[in-house]
């Protein structure tokens, strides 16, 4: 027999799946369906839920993995760059799983030529530091907004958290491929020019766009991580290449999923199919989430999914300034049953958002308020459960 369903009395649930550990080569629509099927024969699965899946192990079921050899090999073919080249590597973020691996494979298409890397300062775009804040002003204004690495040769460089000289360690991995690493430490873009690169990779994830424009008009040959592996034609790739990869194991990088939107649609159609339940499906990365002590902004995916079903790609989250109309009410005399009947029949209705009764309220994509609540429940240590179901997210009147 079913279990009772959640009581009416809760808001907005999520709770963590189970589901074993995923292969390449599993059918990622099946097993995902296979475990919402069982929350839905225990009354856990309504209309409206939204079931959530992490992109690691879509990814992983598409066996969607390159080796570090063959981003080198792509780099060369894509740049027309040879293996005594200059290969300038523009404002990548400094983290040993995200881009370490991506470096390895950067270095060994120019074994024997040079890698630029320049890196901002006080902090990567995501907020690792790179510089400690209170040696920036000291050291920059002897350069003109640059800072050498003679600069920082007596500082304690080692990031606040992990403990690692990110600074060493880039290189050391250029070294390890027999090329010779020349490291930049500045804010400006085109500072990388001085520098005669022959190809430029634009490797900041949400500024690249930004980032390429300047760069373009110096300089022509220039791509970004995401236009490597993004090749339909390759065995491996995604549409967005390098960006949200992430270090596997013997040399390998795992790739962001492939056909994210593909793979959700087909979820909520089985999900439909099986249960009768009409649901959302989002894949989901990191959550947009910034760190109040470290600073550390957690998002260093290009966005918080990599799939999500029609129904969540136009909703926004928005609501009713509930204490304000709550304290409003009460002031005009109002007994406790006439507010909350006063404060649901506002719920139900449209406003404009200049509006009092939105006051303090912001509009967020949907999808990336319950990306970043999936990814809070699944951890990033990996809690188990790469699948988050969301229960009372989506208003009724938004519901299919």
């Amino acid at each position: 027999m079913p279990k009772k369903a959640l009581p009416k009395y809760l808001g907005v649930v999520a709770f963590g799946v189970r589901a074993g550990v995923i292969l390449p080569g599993d059918d990622i629509v099946k097993v995902v369906c296979e475990r919402v099927e069982e929350c839905s024969r225990d009354g856990l699965l309504d209309d409206g839920d939204i079931v959530c899946v992490t992109e690691s192990v879509v990814a992983r079921s598409q066996n969607n993995y390159v080796t570090e050899d063959e981003i080198a090999l792509e780099v060369r073919d894509k740049l027309g760059i040879s293996d005594s080249g200059r290969l300038g590597v523009l404002f990548p973020i400094v983290s040993r799983n995200r881009f370490a691996p991506i470096l390895r494979g950067l270095a060994k298409a120019v074994p024997k030529g040079k890698l630029i890397i320049q890196i901002s300062y006080p902090c990567d775009e995501v907020g690792n530091q790179t510089v400690p804040e209170e040696h920036v002003l000291k050291c920059d204004s002897r350069h003109g907004g640059k800072i050498t690495l003679e600069d920082v040769t007596d500082i304690p460089i080692r990031h606040p958290i992990t403990g690692v000289d990110y600074l060493s360690l880039y290189g050391d991995i250029v070294r390890e491929s027999g090329a010779e690493p020349v490291i930049i430490i500045c804010n400006d873009p085109r500072a990388i020019l001085e520098q005669r690169p022959d190809s430029i990779i634009i490797s900041d994830i949400h500024g690249r766009r930004r980032t390429r424009a300047i760069v373009e008009k110096h300089f022509s040959k220039c791509t970004t991580l995401q236009d490597i592996c993004s090749d339909s034609k390759r065995g491996a790739w995604s549409e967005w290449g390098l960006l949200g990869s992430n270090l596997s194991s013997g040399g390998r990088i795992k790739l962001p999923p492939r056909e994210g939107n593909r793979v959700a649609s087909n979820i909520k159609n089985e999900i439909a199919r099986k249960t009768g339940k009409r649901v959302e499906v989002v894949i989901y990365g990191d959550g947009a989430y910034k760190d109040p002590e470290s600073g550390i902004y957690e998002l260093a995916d290009p966005q918080t999914y990599f799939g999500l079903t029609e129904g969540l790609e136009a909703k926004k989250r928005t609501g009713v300034k509930y204490k304000w109309l709550a304290d409003t009410l009460q002031a005009e005399g109002k007994g406790r049953e006439e507010i909350e009947s006063s404060i649901e029949t506002a719920k139900g209705e449209e406003h404009e958002i200049d509006s009092m009764l939105m006051e303090g309220t912001t509009p967020r994509k949907m999808a990336d308020v319950v990306s970043s609540l999936a990814d809070l429940v699944s951890g990033s240590a990996d809690a188990g459960t790469p699948i988050v179901v969301v229960k009372g997210l989506i208003p009724e009147k938004l519901r299919p």
